[in-house]
């Protein structure tokens, strides 16, 4: 497969890149982007929930009523889950969420979210991008050049450049990332995804180990 290497301004360039088929046009794996993106989504958890037992309550010991009498149910602790201020049974505790996936099964989630953008027409490959300032409006006139102002878009460079970073980070609906730094969520949240023309290769070879 050959994709057209536009320009800034959205016009073509006359080159034209070759998508590798072991990487853009394999049969998707369903389960194995799921498996990726719940991993992703639960490495974000930070974990921290924790809620006081009865017995790291801060209470009075005292009885606070007599064992018999009342006409009630006995009572022996202020502390006790069934009153108000009391503590939590069985709350939450401070745990850890991540979970180990093979590589392979993350790279073929990785390739399975490639191919889905290739089938929907939602991938554009980019001659490569690089700003001599930080400024905002150079990223959305890069944007509304290829008419993607408005929808949420990933731009994939081959190594990291500040410049282009920084310019981004101020669009809700953009996002920039390296090669290396990819992810099968990231590929799917987006509307489009932007490969600048450097990264094509680079992204072949690290999927192809």
């Amino acid at each position: 497969m050959e994709l057209a290497v536009l320009k800034h301004n959205g016009e073509e360039t006359g080159r034209k890149v070759s998508l590798s088929d072991e990487i853009f046009a394999i049969e998707p794996n369903d389960h194995a982007i799921y498996l990726d993106v719940k991993q992703f989504l639960a490495n974000q958890r930070q974990g921290t929930h924790k809620s006081k037992e009865r017995a790291e309550i801060a209470g009075s010991t005292k009885k606070i009523k007599k064992q018999k009498g009342t006409g009630g149910a006995r009572a022996g602790s202020i502390k006790s889950p069934l009153f108000r201020g009391g503590g939590r049974v069985f709350g939450p505790r401070p745990r850890n969420y991540s979970f180990k996936l093979n590589k392979k099964v993350k790279q073929l989630a990785r390739k399975s979210a490639l191919t889905y953008k290739v089938k929907d027409n939602s991938l554009t490959v980019l001659e490569d991008v690089s700003f001599d300032s930080i400024k905002t409006k150079n990223y959305v006139a890069l944007l509304s050049g290829l008419s993607l102002a408005d929808k949420k878009t990933l731009l994939v460079l081959p190594e990291a450049n500040n410049n282009v970073y920084l310019s981004s980070r101020n669009l809700p609906k953009a996002q920039v990332k390296t090669v290396a730094d990819i992810n099968t969520y990231d590929v799917l949240h987006a509307d489009t995804l932007v490969l600048c023309e450097g990264s094509v290769s680079k992204l072949e070879t690290l999927l192809s180990k």
